[in-house]
């Protein structure tokens, strides 16, 4: 389901009571029934279903009628009531094309309320390809289930936590600037995924600025978890940035030790494999 940003300007006030009046409704209901969503959003039947049919149109909501005749949002109009709030807020001008799909989230460039390119990331947590994420991560807690939506938001809040602690400690990672719901704006980085790299310049000390990366965070009591090519970026000059934090923990963890010797492996293999250079002392 593709974003389409300029939907945005043309909801009315109704239309967005409606779409937060479903949200709501959603703390408690899978499907939102319609007489719940005429009580929140303050209006009669015959008006709310004509925007109610609106907003499916646009596929803003999706609507079972087998079990009983309820309601939900869509991913994309989480995206909506995130971008309008980032818009309130006054961070975000425009959105642009989207420039990358992955396996939980989306990326838009956008402009930022200060005429600077910013990044969009919305979290898409539930894929076919991606199922898995409920057991592997840590976002339910105590919590038996949840909505991949609500572990969206969850995801986001945590990414957006983390990146503001590695910036605020001098981390080479972006700039957060907010996050909403499952969204998070952030520093656009010219640069480029470093699983495109096919040559280094200077591969000896890129090689040692990632283990150094790896160590120091270490030092400040976390464990990447997930460090490898993927989530790295890398601009002309080999400077090096870090992306995409979902399997952060800390050094506390139980398997804090094997995530720690598993990132470490990561670019031992990378760095055998792609530059041929063999590894032979390396942080335990």
């Amino acid at each position: 389901m593709k974003l389409d940003p300029n939907l945005l300007r043309y909801l009315t006030k109704v239309e967005w009571r409606v779409l937060e009046a479903v949200e709501m409704g959603m703390k408690n209901h899978e499907l939102v029934p319609t007489t719940l969503i005429e009580r929140i959003a303050n209006l009669r039947r015959t008006g709310v279903r004509t925007v109610l049919g609106n907003l499916l149109k646009h596929k803003l909501l999706a609507h079972d009628g087998q079990a009983y005749d309820g309601y939900k949002l869509t991913y994309l109009g989480y995206d909506f009531l995130a971008l309008r709030t980032f818009v309130a807020r006054g961070h975000l001008v425009g959105v642009g094309m989207r420039m990358g799909v992955g396996k939980e989230s989306d990326i838009h460039i956008c402009e930022g309320a200060d005429g600077r390119i910013v990044i969009l990331k919305l979290h898409r947590l539930g894929r076919v390809s991606f199922r898995a994420v409920k057991r592997q991560r840590d976002y339910l807690g105590h919590r038996q289930s949840a909505s991949w939506m609500y572990l969206a938001r969850l995801a986001a809040a945590k990414e957006f936590a983390y990146m503001k602690a590695l910036h605020e400690h001098d981390f080479p990672v972006p700039e957060p600037i907010d996050v909403n719901r499952h969204a998070i704006l952030m520093e656009y980085i010219d640069a480029f995924p470093f699983s495109q790299v096919r040559e280094l310049q200077h591969p000896k000390q890129v090689l040692e600025t990632l283990m150094g990366l790896v160590v120091k965070m270490a030092e400040c009591g976390l464990i990447h978890g997930d460090f490898n090519e993927f989530n790295l970026m890398i601009s002309d000059e080999e400077k090096i940035t870090m992306i995409d934090f979902p399997q952060i923990v800390s050094a506390h963890h139980p398997n804090a030790d094997t995530y720690f010797a598993r990132d470490v492996e990561c670019v031992r293999s990378l760095f055998k494999s792609k530059f041929g250079l063999e590894v032979t002392k390396y942080p335990k």
